[in-house]
């Protein structure tokens, strides 16, 4: 195959990575999750710093205590080093919200980056693109304090979804 064609064929696959990890953790869907990684990926957050492996158990804890949770990460740059293996970068915005005592849904606004290593591992089955190291950069953050509840407001009557457990009935496997 055309080596450029390939390239944007690599490009599309990591950019559904980074579309997939956003999407597994506001669903918490922790084997969607673990796809995005290869076990032994270094992982570097301010509250984390190990494998993967070790990683999802504790993001997918703190996810699951939000009442609500919102990834989004821009398409990101990337840079091929060769053909299994690249660099890239991506700006992220994240909300979520816990219940507070006063029976209301508090929490913040983040904004940061996400830079990430990936290599393109084979086995006999198939090849794929997983992040094998990620270094996690907050920029900014503000609160945001007055989140709709669960039922509609009768004044902007727009669905919301209380995501609180894997397995929500309004998840599809894509």
């Amino acid at each position: 195959m055309d080596a450029k064609l390939q390239q944007l064929i690599d490009r599309q696959e990591i950019a559904d990575v980074i579309q997939r990890y956003c999407r597994t953790l506001d669903w918490l869907d922790g084997d969607g999750q673990a796809s995005c990684y290869w076990p032994d990926a270094h992982i570097e957050y301010g509250f984390f710093d190990g494998t993967a492996e070790d990683f999802l158990p504790v993001v997918m804890a703190t996810e699951a205590s939000l009442a609500r949770r919102w990834h989004m990460l821009s398409t990101p740059l990337i840079r091929f080093h060769s053909e299994r293996s690249a660099s890239s970068e991506s700006y992220g915005i994240f909300g979520g919200g816990r219940m507070q005592h006063d029976g209301t849904i508090a929490g913040d606004l983040m904004g940061g980056r996400y830079l990430d290593e990936w290599e393109k591992r084979s086995d006999e089955a198939n090849s794929e693109w997983r992040i094998s190291a990620r270094k996690y950069v907050l920029d900014w953050k503000t609160p945001i304090t007055d989140q709709p509840m669960f039922e509609p407001d009768p004044d902007f009557p727009l669905p919301t979804l209380k995501v609180d457990a894997a397995g929500h009935q309004e998840y599809r496997k894509l």
